[in-house]
């Protein structure tokens, strides 16, 4: 985390998770656990709302704190100028705290590759999966590093959901696609897909009634599961379909 001059690491966190509390998304569930592993206690904040890629924003004691992105550009002072900085460097996402349009810090977060990231893309290509494409809100290095990491044929960073939303229906125009989400960002997205799941355990309540089919226990191999089961019942259909030429 870097803060503004002035500010305290304590204070930050207790407006951040004063906010992200009543969030669904993903990312706000870190925050509140910053925030209770620092020993701070949520401040309590109003009429909270939360606007789709960009993030959630409420009133505490008066003032308007917002939670999310923010233009650094609209307030490049030396410190916000440091913390875009170490987000690059670290290829860390940034979420930043605001009051009243105001930058107070920037919270630094890194997604872990799931355990069972790597193998679930091999299953996947195996059962014969073409094309795999990463949409992320994320900034570019750190989507280009995880995509090269699994690899995954495209990647498309700080992707809005209206973003998302163009992907897969240009996606849509040359076949069958199916989608994986689990924030709120994503729940347009999944609904213009052909195909779509939601990761429900740690997802929002959105997406998971968007998706045709959630993945309750969050485990990403799941989604190869169900490719697999597919094929295989498609391929005994078929089978079952179309005479083979014998008798009996």
């Amino acid at each position: 985390m870097v803060c503004a001059p002035g500010t305290t690491r304590e204070g930050v966190l207790a407006l951040a998770a004063g906010v992200e509390q009543y969030s669904p998304h993903v990312l706000a569930a870190a925050v509140v656990r910053a925030a209770a592993r620092a020993g701070v206690r949520p401040l309590p904040a109003e009429s909270v709302t939360e606007q789709p890629g960009q993030g959630a924003s409420g009133h505490i004691s008066g003032r308007t704190v917002q939670v999310g992105r923010f233009d650094p550009a609209a307030a490049m002072s030396a410190w916000v100028r440091g913390a875009v900085r170490k987000g690059r460097l670290d290829l860390a996402g940034v979420i930043w705290v605001c009051r009243d349009n105001e930058p107070l810090a920037a919270l630094f977060v890194r997604d872990r590759i799931r355990t069972d990231a790597a193998r679930t893309m091999h299953r996947l290509r195996t059962a014969g999966i073409r094309q795999v494409v990463l949409l992320t809100g994320d900034h570019v290095d750190n989507a280009v590093e995880v995509a090269g990491m699994l690899g995954m044929d495209q990647v498309q960073a700080n992707a809005t959901p209206t973003d998302k939303i163009a992907r897969v229906r240009e996606a849509r125009s040359n076949g069958i696609t199916a989608m994986v989400g689990d924030g709120i960002n994503d729940t347009a997205a999944l609904a213009a897909a052909g195909i779509n799941a939601a990761l429900g355990s740690r997802g929002s309540t959105a997406a998971a009634q968007a998706a045709d089919a959630v993945i309750l226990d969050d485990r990403i191999d799941r989604l190869a599961d169900a490719v697999e089961t597919a094929r295989r019942t498609r391929s005994l259909a078929l089978r079952s379909a179309v005479p083979d030429g014998t008798d009996g």
